[in-house]
């Protein structure tokens, strides 16, 4: 389990994370979520003890991660990807690994088929793509078969069958009662694994609860509407005060509209004797509920200035 208490760093006058408390448990995969320079980053060096805090706590099992002796069987992480000598072969790199922590070598090999390394255990890592370098990240995580994980954006660089393996893999390791916490800005990504979510903004905790309540927080909702005539539906609906949009799809006569409930649209559609196809209410996408409910938090916005 991964405690965090009243948490603050500062660096100079410009404070990174601020107070922060939050709790991830053991059996689910627990995405943690930000914008940019939320201080996500911050923590999880925080929790590995790569950097010290201006105050309070954090902990991996009640304890601080520099005190356990062989930290490798107590949590594994992936930071950084790049963060290797490329000098070295994968088997030679994780074989040190091992043997600093006490991890039997038969567990390098495990760890490197596990994540469809085994064929380029001798190779260098220099010559690695991103891609395999994550996957070398993620060995290096399970090397000492911890109870405890933490991965930072582990499926940059990774191709589809890459992306639906990491899924399955942390959905896996939950199932066998381990902590799993993995920071992301992939809301489809989140969306499809975690089960729980910890979002945080200028360094403050904004939300600590399931994905579903977290996307039903969004208050953007709308109704999509196919209709063989969607230039009259739009001006019915546009003189109750509702907006209308083509739908994304682009789909023939299939429209969006906010403003106004499925019920009503109905009413007006049935009204003014205007045949509808479809009509559904839609509510707010992860995506779409992490943008407003961090809207306050962006640091940078592209196209504006501030």
């Amino acid at each position: 389990m991964i405690e965090v208490n009243e948490l603050t760093k500062r660096y100079g006058k410009t404070t990174a994370v601020n107070g922060l408390t939050f709790t991830v448990r053991p059996g689910h995969v627990t995405g943690f979520l930000g914008p940019n320079g939320a201080g996500k980053s911050t923590t999880l060096r925080i929790l590995l003890g790569l950097t010290e805090p201006t105050s309070g706590t954090a902990t991996i099992d009640g304890h601080l991660f520099r005190d356990h002796p062989r930290g490798l069987r107590r949590a594994g992480a992936l930071l950084d990807a790049h963060d290797v000598h490329g000098g070295r072969s994968a088997g030679a790199y994780l074989s040190a690994l091992a043997r600093s922590n006490g991890i039997p070598r038969r567990r390098v090999d495990e760890v490197l088929e596990e994540v469809g390394l085994a064929s380029a255990a001798r190779r260098r890592i220099g010559g690695f793509s991103l891609g395999m370098k994550q996957r070398l990240g993620i060995a290096t995580a399970l090397l000492g078969d911890p109870p405890v994980l933490l991965f930072d954006e582990p499926v940059n660089g990774l191709d589809p069958e890459g992306v639906r393996w990491v899924r399955g893999l942390f959905r896996r390791l939950a199932a066998e009662g381990r902590t799993v916490f993995v920071s992301s800005h992939l809301m489809s990504e989140m969306q499809n694994t975690a089960e729980h979510l910890i979002v945080i903004g200028r360094g403050e905790l904004i939300a600590d609860e399931s994905v579903a309540e977290f996307a039903a927080r969004g208050t953007r909702q709308s109704v999509a509407v196919r209709t063989p005539d969607p230039t009259a539906l739009a001006a019915v609906v546009e003189a109750e005060g509702a907006s209308v949009q083509p739908d994304a799809s682009g789909a023939e006569g299939l429209l969006t509209v906010i403003g106004l409930s499925a019920a009503r649209i109905g009413e007006l559609a049935s009204h003014h004797r205007i045949v509808l196809l479809e009509l559904a209410t839609r509510t707010s996408s992860l995506e779409e509920a992490f943008m407003e409910l961090t809207a306050d938090s962006v640091e940078y916005l592209a196209g504006e200035s501030r």
